[in-house]
C-alpha cells in the first residue's frame, strides 16, 4: 500500500503521543536537561555556570546566636598586576550594621539595615592612587585628598559603635555582633595590613572571627562543603568561587545594584545576600579565623615596608 500524507500524519501522532510521556519523565529525573545559567563574560564573576533553581524562605525562625551584624567591604590602594601579597592601604571603609526584626528567644529570620558608615581613606605610604585603582573602584585622589587618615577613620567608626550601641564608651562589647565580609580578605589581609602600615594595634572590637558570606552561599547553595570543594556528583554544577554578582543568582535575587567595587555597593549587595541567607533558615555565625600575627615578606620594623621585597 502506497504511504499517503494522511499515513504519515498518523503516524507521526502515534509516536508523539507514546513518547511525550517518556521524555517528560526523563526530564524530571535528569537534572543535566535543566536550563543552566550561562558563565559570565567578565573575569571576575561566576566562574562557572550553575543549575537555576527557586528560592524559597524557611517556613520557620531557627537559632541565631548573634545580636547584630557588621557587614565590611573595603578598598584597598592597587597597582595592575598586584595581589593580596601586596601593601594595599585602605581607602574605602563602609559599613552596614544589621539587625534582627523578629527575633523571639534567640530565633529569628528577619534582617534589615538599620544604618550605614562610610569613609573614605587618605593612603600614607603611596598616597597618589593608580589609574587602575580609579578605574576599578571608582574612587578619585581628590576624594582620598581630602579624608582622613586610617587612625583617625577608626575613630569616628568607634564613636559609630558607641552611638549603637554595640560597644561602650570603654570599648568593650555590648552586644554580641558578628562582622560579614566576601571572602576572609577585607579583615585578615587588609585591616591587618593597614594596622602595621599606620603603626596602631589591632582594635579589640574588631578581634574575633568572621562570617565569610561567601563560603556560607556556596554551601548553601550547591551542597559543597564550606571551603568550596566540587561536589562529587558530575552532574552537579560545579562551582569554583561566586563573587558577590554570582552569589545574588545563586539565591535568586534580582542583579547587582550600583557599581562593582564601590565599597558602599559591594557592602549593601552582600548585606541583600545575608537577609536572604537568613529567611531560608540559615544560621549566620563566624565560620573563618583570623590571624592578627600574620605576617608579609615586605614588613620590616615599625610599619616600615621593604620594598626590595614588592614585585610591582
Amino acid at each position: 500500500m502506497a504511504w499517503t500524507v494522511w499515513h504519515l500524519s498518523a503516524l507521526f501522532a502515534t509516536a508523539v503521543c507514546f513518547l511525550f510521556p517518556y521524555l517528560r519523565s526523563q526530564r524530571r529525573q535528569d537534572p543535566s536537561l535543566h536550563g543552566s545559567v550561562e558563565t559570565a563574560k567578565t573575569a571576575d564573576a561566576v566562574q562557572t555556570a550553575g543549575t537555576v533553581k527557586t528560592r524559597t524562605a524557611s517556613a520557620s525562625k531557627v537559632k541565631q546566636p548573634y545580636d547584630a551584624f557588621l557587614v565590611l567591604d573595603v578598598e584597598g590602594t592597587c597597582q595592575q598586576g598586584s595581589n593580596f601579597d601586596y601593601p594595599n592601604e585602605i581607602i574605602e571603609f563602609p559599613v552596614c550594621l544589621m539587625r534582627w526584626k523578629d527575633r523571639d528567644g534567640g530565633n529569628a529570620s528577619q534582617l534589615e539595615v538599620i544604618a550605614e558608615f562610610r569613609s573614605f581613606v587618605k593612603p600614607s605610604w603611596r598616597p597618589t592612587l593608580s589609574e587602575f585603582c580609579t578605574e576599578l573602584t571608582g574612587i578619585t585622589q581628590d576624594q582620598v585628598d581630602s579624608a582622613p587618615d586610617f587612625p583617625s577613620m577608626l575613630r569616628s567608626f568607634r564613636a559609630f559603635l558607641v552611638q549603637h550601641k554595640l560597644i561602650g564608651t570603654h570599648g568593650k562589647r555590648i552586644l554580641r555582633y558578628c562582622w560579614c565580609t566576601d571572602g576572609p580578605w577585607d579583615i585578615r589581609d587588609f585591616v591587618v595590613k593597614q594596622c602595621f602600615i599606620s603603626r596602631i594595634p589591632f582594635p579589640d572590637w574588631m578581634t574575633g572571627d568572621v562570617l565569610n558570606v561567601r563560603t556560607v552561599v556556596i554551601s548553601h547553595t550547591s551542597g559543597s562543603h564550606t571551603s568550596g570543594t566540587q561536589p562529587q556528583d558530575d552532574r552537579l554544577p560545579k562551582i569554583v568561587t561566586l563573587n558577590i554578582p554570582g552569589q545574588l543568582l545563586a539565591l535568586g535575587l534580582s542583579p547587582f545594584l550600583g557599581r562593582q567595587h564601590s565599597g558602599i555597593d559591594d557592602t549593601r549587595n552582600l548585606a541583600r545576600i545575608i537577609t536572604q541567607l537568613a529567611l531560608e533558615g540559615v544560621s549566620l555565625q563566624p565560620n573563618t579565623t583570623i590571624s592578627l600575627r600574620r605576617r608579609w615578606a615586605w614588613m620590616g620594623k615599625s610599619g616600615q615596608i621593604l620594598e626590595q621585597h614588592l614585585t610591582c
